[in-house]
């Protein structure tokens, strides 16, 4: 396993080891005492998987009062996959960090507690499987809105497909103030 650390503190880039023959390829997307042992030490606690089409802008998300923790796997297609700086007391308040993944590679994102995070599917679809450090709440959740300019995200050029709610999300101004 490759572990690539990025320039937002605790944001990593994780490139498992992978077997691969004539028949596919096979790879632990996650094994408890080997990620520890790179310095991921959460408690992972719940999976979830999504799918996406082509266009497909989910984010950017977080949790407010019980931040989780994060790994990001993609099983089918490509994203552009993003995460935002939200510790306050953090020197890299507010920058982001963004990284293609898919199924060829593969790579994963590890998102530490404290960052919203958010993907643009690339290819004509997308399977993801996250790995989180804390149930999902619905009355804990929130959400930075995608384009915000004090962020400048730079999202791939394509069409993009976004959720009613994700457009109402705040700016980090506005997530700040709160």
């Amino acid at each position: 396993m490759k572990i690539m650390k990025t320039p937002l503190d605790g944001l990593l880039v994780i490139e498992p080891k992978v077997f691969e023959d004539e028949r596919g390829l096979f790879l632990e997307t996650f094994q408890s005492s080997r990620y520890k042992a790179a310095g991921i030490k959460d408690d992972f606690n719940q999976d979830n998987q999504s799918r996406s089409a082509q266009g497909v802008l989910r984010g950017l998300h977080f949790q407010i009062k019980h931040p989780q923790a994060q790994i990001v796997t993609v099983l089918r297609g490509c994203i552009f996959d993003v995460a935002v700086d939200l510790r306050t007391m953090s020197p890299t308040y507010g920058k982001w960090f963004g990284v293609e993944l898919s199924d060829a590679g593969p790579r994963q994102i590890y998102i530490p507690p404290g960052f919203a995070h958010g993907f643009c599917v690339i290819s004509e679809l997308a399977d993801l499987h996250y790995k989180v450090s804390g149930e999902y709440d619905p009355t804990d959740e929130g959400g930075l809105i995608w384009n915000d300019s004090e962020v400048g995200i730079k999202w791939p050029k394509i069409q993009k497909i976004i959720s009613a709610k994700d457009l109402k999300f705040l700016g980090l101004k506005d997530i700040k103030s709160k």
